[in-house]
């Protein structure tokens, strides 16, 4: 009986060694929901395949439902990579206390949101005063937070400017519901702004730019803070070598909006910190 508790003990172990060890050759990565779910995925795939040839491992995308899903992820080791924005990891980094920032976008250091309006009568942002706005998710950086921040430093406090504040989830959604008359203003970051520009998605004859924010930090690239650190180097050095003068990695870095990616630091994003404690949304 004993013998045969012990082969059981044995057993067990090795399945669980099996178990934890396949565990290991996945990376799973995710994203805020800061575009459609069918977007997200159409950026990632060719960046996927590309980590998964650098590392050596399975890379596995998987979706969440809102930006407190990442944070919430990350802090319980279900995911090991995920793309952040600066207010999201602040909060991932206040609540795991080791989530690290590894690279950033070379056009993340000088990160701008677009407000912009189809009202023919608005021409600015005081233009606005007494309409409906529309700001994507709670937790958007350039979508919430630093407008908002800005807005109150210029003596602006958005729920008694506006007649109505409404938060639309995405980047792409506030530019929809502002092109649809849904809403009299909204704000979005400058990147889905030029990449719907290009697209042909939203009609520029209808829908103005009319207020751009200062710059702020904000998208990065972070992994958990338990991950193994010889894999955590690997994952950095694969970003940093996507050279956009090879026509596959220029195709990846296009998909990412980048130019390039640079190392980051914790440090970088303690602006955004400040913010979010200045406009109450950090206790």
């Amino acid at each position: 009986m004993y013998k045969r508790t012990l082969a059981l003990a044995a057993g067990l172990a090795l399945s669980l060694s099996s178990l934890f060890s396949q565990a290991a050759d996945v990376l799973k990565v995710s994203a805020i929901p800061d575009e459609a779910p069918t977007e997200l995925l159409r950026k990632f795939e060719p960046l996927g395949a590309y980590l998964e040839q650098q590392l050596g491992m399975k890379v596995e995308f998987i979706p969440v439902a809102d930006y407190a899903a990442v944070v919430e992820a990350i802090a319980a080791d279900r995911i090991d990579l995920a793309w952040l924005g600066g207010f999201t990891f602040v909060q991932t980094r206040l609540k795991t206390g080791n989530a690290i920032p590894l690279v950033q976008r070379a056009e993340d250091a000088t990160f701008t949101s677009k407000i912009i309006s189809a009202d023919p009568s608005v021409h600015s942002l005081q233009d606005l005063k007494g309409k409906t706005f529309a700001f994507g998710s709670v937790s958007s950086t350039s979508g919430s937070l630093m407008p908002r921040y800005f807005m109150l430093q210029d003596g602006i406090k958005p729920e008694a400017f506006f007649s109505r504040i409404a938060y639309s989830g995405a980047h792409d959604a506030t530019a929809a519901w502002v092109q649809a008359g849904k809403a009299d203003g909204g704000v979005l970051n400058a990147s889905v702004w030029d990449k719907l520009v290009a697209a042909g998605k939203v009609d520029t004859d209808k829908v103005k730019v009319i207020a751009t924010t200062p710059p702020f930090f904000d998208y990065n690239w972070t992994v958990r803070g338990s991950l193994d650190p010889a894999l955590r180097e690997k994952i950095q050095a694969a970003f940093l070598a996507l050279d956009p003068a090879n026509p596959q990695h220029k195709a990846i870095l296009d998909l990412q909006a980048a130019s390039r990616f640079i190392a980051t630091q914790a440090e970088n994003y303690q602006g955004i910190e400040e913010a979010a404690r200045a406009a109450d949304l950090l206790k």
